[in-house]
């Protein structure tokens, strides 16, 4: 029987879309209910560390997007930067 975490992709080289694409299917999959005990928490540790991954491309983007700026306060605030 083959160990289907040998066949997964490495978390840390995936794109946004293919990890979160399976990251839904890890859900779909432990809410169904239908697996055994031992594959449920090898997908659920996977799916912890896919989440992490979105959540990292995620921030990386929004900082792309955004830049701090200082008021006349001298508080910072974050502000759509200007990418044209």
């Amino acid at each position: 029987m083959s160990d289907p975490a040998k066949d997964q992709k490495p978390v840390a080289g995936m794109s946004f879309e293919d990890a979160l694409a399976e990251l839904e299917s890890i859900v779909s999959r432990l809410e169904s209910g239908d697996i055994p005990l031992e594959t449920s928490i090898e997908i659920y540790e996977r799916g912890a560390a896919l989440r992490r991954h979105c959540e990292a491309k995620l921030k990386d983007a929004q900082l792309k997007i955004d830049k701090i700026v200082l008021d006349d306060s001298g508080e910072a605030r974050a502000e759509p930067a200007d990418l044209e």
